[in-house]
């Protein structure tokens, strides 16, 4: 490959990557986080309920990087966001009940330069003051998490995107060689949660648990298909399943 081929290629794999922030408050840090994405050449900017937007403190702090601001995608939820993404890592600051896959940011950079060839990739920044739901954070495939001073944590919107996108780049342009072959497109976050509510329909069905009290077993359901990332065939087929089982029960 050429070096203005390289070149291309790395442009075509930052364009797979998707910047989501969930329900920003400040305006200015919307604008910072386009700033930083620019610097890193991702431009694909998505918003989640922001408070204040568009905004012009928002095109202040992001100096020359207003067409990513022109651009941005804005969405009521984010399981909009991301429905076309295979892979979607959320940053976590915090420990939770059920423990998730969880990545340090130039892991996560390395999956993200990989799943990048041939898919959508979503990396998503929580809320200023209290980051992600734990709803928000099952949609995600995997968790990454920013080591800081336990004794001073308190890392800026924009800077922990600048971090984020900052190893995405240097994994990108280092490791072009490391392609992932799959024989069939993996399926998209918006399949998987459908896969995963065709699950729940059928253990409803055959009461396989207490609806009045499933404590954390649709948490542990989604960790898991989350955490394999199935394709496409391999959803039809426990779909499949999920339908001739209820065929059969009727």
């Amino acid at each position: 490959m050429s070096m203005e081929q390289e070149k291309v290629h790395s442009t075509d794999l930052l364009n797979s990557v998707r910047v989501v922030l969930v329900g920003t408050t400040h305006p200015g840090n919307i604008g910072a986080t386009a700033r930083a994405m620019k610097n890193m050449g991702i431009v694909n900017l998505a918003l989640v309920k922001p408070k204040d937007f568009p905004s012009n403190e928002a095109i202040y702090r992001s100096k020359a990087a207003k067409d990513v601001l022109e651009s941005a995608q804005i969405y009521e939820n984010l399981e909009d966001a991301v429905s076309d993404c295979e892979l979607v890592i959320g940053t976590s600051a915090r420990g939770r009940t059920v423990p998730w896959p969880v990545l340090s940011p130039k892991e996560a950079a390395d999956r993200v330069a990989v799943h990048s060839e041939n898919n959508k990739v979503a990396i998503v920044f929580g809320r200023e003051d209290r980051g992600l739901t734990n709803q928000e954070l099952g949609l995600c495939n995997l968790h990454v998490h920013i080591p800081t001073d336990p004794e001073y944590s308190s890392l800026n919107l924009a800077q922990a995107v600048q971090i984020l996108v900052y190893e995405i780049r240097v994994s990108i342009l280092k490791d072009q060689e490391y392609e992932e072959y799959w024989d069939v497109d993996l399926a998209t976050n918006e399949q998987t949660e459908r896969l995963i509510d065709h699950m729940d329909e059928l253990m409803k069905e055959v009461e396989f648990y207490d609806v009045q009290n499933p404590r954390k077993l649709l948490l542990r359901v989604r960790r898991f298909f989350k955490r394999s990332r199935i394709d496409v065939m391999e959803a039809n087929i426990f779909r499949g399943l999920f339908a001739a089982i209820q065929k059969k029960l009727k």
